[in-house]
């Protein structure tokens, strides 16, 4: 006869399988013997032990079989996800991305929404809501801004004038090197968070 072979079965029977098999262990059954009643390997039934372990019977839930599906957002999708954009960094949702690219809004999309959309698109979605690819604006994390603003509203028109009267030049001398800091990439952003941008984003969650 036969053995068994639970790759054949479709993927919500397969489920019930891993969850039955789970269950046997747990009840005192050997790995071996539930392996064979079931018709996998040893190997695997001890992988879904290990899964259930660490994530509890929901880690042994079918996943969607096949490439994401593709298509387009609705209008309370792209709102939430631009807004997403504007409050959050890639690395605060887990995303492998320092800045927010074509490629780390896609993987945003396909992991909240199971919706695969190709680099290009994003790109049209990113322009539609107003987001353009901006380098980030860098400062010294050791500037003291009531300092600056009195240096320049005191300070320096005292030394423009005192150069005035001398009829002197005045010269500005920066410091050239490469911080560990230095920002070489760019990011999507807009440029500044205008009231009409907030109307398009309320907009296109209503639609």
């Amino acid at each position: 006869m036969k053995k068994p072979d639970a790759r054949s079965l479709v993927p919500a029977a397969q489920e019930v399988i891993r969850r039955k098999a789970v269950v046997a262990v747990r009840q005192g059954q050997k790995q071996i013997i539930v392996a064979k009643i079931f018709g996998v390997t040893p190997r695997i039934v001890n992988k879904w032990v290990k899964q259930y372990r660490v994530g509890g019977m929901k880690s042994l839930c079918g996943k969607p079989q096949g490439r994401p599906r593709g298509g387009k957002l609705k209008g309370w999708q792209a709102a939430r996800i631009a807004q997403i954009v504007i409050d959050r960094h890639p690395e605060q949702l887990k995303l492998p991305f320092y800045l927010w690219t074509r490629e780390a809004v896609a993987q945003l999309i396909e992991r909240k929404y199971g919706i695969h959309l190709s680099v290009w698109t994003v790109g049209r979605y990113l322009a539609r809501w107003g987001f353009t690819p901006q380098k980030p604006m860098r400062q010294a994390f050791e500037r003291n801004n009531p300092a600056v603003n009195r240096w320049l509203q005191k300070e320096y028109p005292a030394i423009r004038q005192r150069a005035k009267r001398e009829k002197a030049e005045i010269y500005w001398r920066d410091e050239m090197g490469m911080r560990s800091d230095h920002a070489v990439g760019r990011t999507y952003s807009l440029c500044g968070q205008t009231p009409s941008f907030r109307e398009r984003v309320n907009a296109l969650a209503v639609t």
